[in-house]
């Protein structure tokens, strides 16, 4: 049987605490040996002047008194003396021991200050582990800077294309209100543009919506049994209609006895989200895959679109917050960078995972959650 706190790598530190406890009762005992030989011969002599000089007494009393109450309780005085010397190197030991405490107060400090953090040896663990922590935080830290500073030129980027469509609205409705005699063909002409921007104008708030909302999101799962080819059933016919527009078309391949468990209202955002994307980077006339498997109590379920391969630097950032694969901000596909990211929360939430691989113009996204029970 392996002894756990052998191995939880404070070696050095516990046997350095151990040998100065060790130490600590032979070196009590070296103290009280040497004081009492020191002072072996004077005691008795030493103790007679006191009692003279303290109770005003000739040596005669002194000597009788030291012989009643001191000498013939000699073995207690040595007990106590022994006590106390121990004492005294047990407070030492205690100085000694609290100096890593004041390591630890200063590698926090050097923490607080974002410095390198050293220690010494014996708390080589205790150094790896704080700044591994140091390391984390500054890492984080980087994050939010870049996600706040995507955020910042995202909403830059929608607040300029919010004036295109808008103002493009306002002049075609001025037209038709202007010019009330125009003919027919005109009037539905100008009627057909100004719809089409008022479309993409509600596209670019929903983002900015989506923006806000992102911050709010809840972190309580309603759970319950979900049939998941029936779920993906309606999100083939929920996309239809987006897809016909490319000729493109979702192919189900998924067993209809698996099932999940999980928040419906959220997963299904999961999947629209994804399915969303592969919408978006799909080339036309191309056939979207959806494919489901169970291995012991987990299922997972593959995207498989085919486009343009994402390359390999923006494949790891593809699930970070406000990041776009498209940076253009005049483009359909420019969303607002959120939909992957909020399902890789979600997904996380259920205790999932979600991936994404590209190669030869396919695009993977493979999502796994728990199966129901």
């Amino acid at each position: 049987m392996r002894i756990e706190w052998l191995r939880s790598g404070y070696e050095k530190l516990q046997r350095k605490i151990f040998f100065q406890i060790v130490l600590m009762i032979p070196g009590a005992w070296l103290l009280f040996f040497a004081v009492y030989s020191l002072l072996a011969g004077k005691i008795a002599n030493t103790c007679v002047t006191l009692i003279q000089w303290v109770l005003f007494v000739d040596a005669e009393s002194a000597l009788q008194i030291y012989q009643y109450y001191i000498r013939n309780h000699m073995e207690l005085f040595i007990q106590i003396f022994l006590v106390l010397s121990i004492l005294l190197f047990f407070y030492l030991s205690l100085h000694w021991f609290v100096r890593y405490f004041r390591q630890i107060d200063r590698g926090l400090d050097a923490l607080l200050q974002e410095k390198e953090i050293e220690l010494s040896p014996e708390m080589e663990t205790m150094e790896r582990k704080m700044n591994q922590v140091r390391h984390t935080l500054e890492k984080r830290q980087m994050e939010a800077k870049l996600a706040e500073k995507r955020k910042d030129e995202l909403v830059m980027y929608l607040a300029h294309d919010i004036r295109t469509p808008l103002t493009s609205v306002i002049g075609y409705l001025n037209l038709l209100h202007e010019a009330w005699d125009m003919p027919e063909e005109q009037k539905e002409k100008y009627v057909e543009i100004t719809l089409e921007k008022a479309y993409r104008l509600e596209m670019l708030v929903n983002e900015f919506f989506e923006i806000t909302r992102y911050n709010m999101q809840q972190s309580s799962l309603e759970n319950e049994e979900i049939d998941l080819s029936y779920m993906m059933m309606q999100m083939a016919d929920e996309f239809y209609p987006i897809l016909s527009e490319n000729g493109n078309r979702i192919e189900l391949q998924i067993p209809e006895e698996l099932r999940l468990r999980g928040d419906a209202a959220k997963l299904a955002r999961v999947f629209q989200n994804i399915l969303k994307n592969a919408a978006s980077y799909s080339s036309p006339k191309t056939v979207i895959t959806v494919r489901a498997e169970q291995s012991e109590d987990r299922i997972r379920i593959f995207f498989e679109n085919s486009g343009k391969t994402i390359p390999e630097q923006k494949l790891s950032a593809i699930f970070d917050r406000f990041y776009r694969l498209d940076d253009s901000r005049a483009t359909k596909t420019g969303g607002a960078g959120l939909g992957l990211a909020i399902a890789k929360e979600i997904v996380k939430l259920h205790g999932g995972s979600i991936s994404a691989d590209s190669r030869d113009g396919k695009t993977v996204f493979t999502v796994e959650l728990p199966a129901a029970g």
